[in-house]
């Protein structure tokens, strides 16, 4: 793979001490071999970083490829039509219109800054997005979407419980640990109301076998309190935790309507929670209560989710947003941008249980970092990133067009904001044909 050399930009390690140099990274092959304030060693490439940011890449901890294609295609709905609009979309996939889906928002989240993902597929047809991660250069855990209560459901979205484990296992085994271990494999029980016990069960066997990570919702809707008293007899998170469904490999997004009790079964076991800001205000689903959950010591990371729940697949626009929509009740110093540019980085390596890897530059960790540009006319005027915490800029002022250069595992997948692992104008023009095949298929 060779070895990069990065000179001359203010970096941002976020390690455990904060550790900031002006210096350089020289990178070899996958992994960071040194961070110093000045290396003169041969590299086969130099990166002049001079003026920029150089810091972690963002982790897309909740993310639905399966459903870029749709977006602006359920605008303006609450959550639960919004998901009959959406299933129905996601029920005419076919694996070519699959893959272009996957593609556009892989395109998207890397010129956006983000280097890894934890993603939720549809229910059939996931090599097709297991492919494009493969072919992007992003770093993830993906997995087919497994629903065996979805009567209501159209009926391509219909499984049984044996189905959604044979077609899940078979998943694992083809994809996890591929691209040399880039790619992993996580269950994904969309939702406890489309879950049988006995499907989570196995989920939860299997994943302690194969040490793999199990991506789910919880408490995204006030709905679901009643709901799941109703027909489980307890409320989400302890719902979970009788089934034994919880702990460090487990990844549940949103969390929002869940009570003081089930903050205890996050925080004891150490499930995560990954929260997506915009998402829950777009649907008016609500505001999860972030800043007490990091009191608690809860594990939480940022997501997206998904391009028609969002719009936008943009961890900048994660990252302000969730700075700013707890200091209403909570006061101005409520979750302050370090803590958010934490949850971006070093929250979601957690959740993929690779923080060991992931997350912070330091020596002997996988090379996933970025290079900002000074931010330009939005974060300006700056003096000295020495004396105008850039933490703070890059939180509240910078956008996704400040990113200039992506690299993952080592690799170079944007270059001056020109996608290398993608032809940008080639993925914006299939997923048009793809979008205008699943209409003309449903007229």
């Amino acid at each position: 793979m060779g070895r990069t050399l990065i000179k001359n930009g203010h970096i941002l390690t976020m390690d455990a001490d904060d550790t900031r140099y002006t210096g350089d990274i020289l990178i070899d092959g996958e992994r960071i071999e040194k961070i110093a304030s000045c290396i003169d060693e041969r590299a086969d490439r130099v990166i002049d970083a001079t003026g920029g940011l150089v810091l972690p890449g963002f982790v897309q901890s909740h993310i639905h490829l399966c459903q870029t294609l749709f977006r602006g295609q359920a605008d303006d709905q609450p959550l639960l039509d919004w998901l009959n609009t959406m299933t129905d979309l996601e029920s005419r996939h076919t694996p070519e219109t699959l893959y272009a889906s996957a593609r556009l928002g892989l395109a998207e989240i890397i010129k956006s800054g983000t280097t890894a993902i934890i993603d939720m597929g549809t229910v059939h047809h996931q090599d097709s997005v297991f492919t494009a991660m493969d072919e992007s250069g992003i770093r993830g855990q993906s997995g087919k979407a497994m629903m065996d209560l979805t009567e209501n459901l159209p009926p391509a979205l219909r499984e049984t419980t044996e189905d959604s484990m044979s077609e899940s296992m078979d998943l694992l085994h083809r994809w996890n640990g591929k691209a040399g271990g880039r790619i992993r494999y996580g269950f994904a029980p969309r939702w406890q109301l489309w879950n049988t016990d006995g499907l989570l069960r196995e989920i939860k066997t299997e994943s302690d076998r194969h040490d793999v990570g199990v991506h789910g919702h919880a408490g995204e809707i006030q709905y679901e309190v009643p709901a799941m008293l109703h027909q489980r007899g307890r409320r989400n998170l302890k719902y979970l935790e009788h089934i034994g469904l919880v702990g460090p490999r487990v990844q549940m997004a949103h969390c929002i309507w869940l009570d003081d009790d089930e903050l205890d079964v996050l925080s004891e076991t150490g499930t995560h929670v990954m929260h997506c800001p915009c998402c829950n205000l777009k649907l008016g689903s609500g505001i999860a209560r972030i800043p007490e959950m990091l009191a608690r010591g809860i594990s939480v990371s940022l997501g997206s989710d998904g391009a028609p729940s969002n719009n936008n697949l943009d961890m900048f626009i994660e990252m302000r947003v969730a700075s700013l929509i707890h200091k209403y009740r909570l006061g101005a110093e409520a979750l302050p941008a370090r803590e958010v540019l934490g949850m971006a980085t070093k929250g979601g390596a957690a959740a993929l249980g690779l923080s060991d890897q992931i997350g912070s530059l330091e020596p002997e960790k996988k090379a996933d970092l970025i290079i900002l540009d000074d931010g330009g006319v939005h974060a300006a005027p700056i003096m000295d990133f020495e004396l105008d915490d850039p933490v703070e800029r890059i939180v509240s002022a910078f956008q996704s067009a400040s990113v200039r250069t992506s690299i993952i595992n080592g690799q170079i997948v944007m270059d001056n904001r020109k996608l290398v692992s993608m032809d940008e104008e080639d993925v914006i023009e299939k997923a048009r044909v793809a979008l205008r095949t699943l209409h003309e298929a449903a007229s």
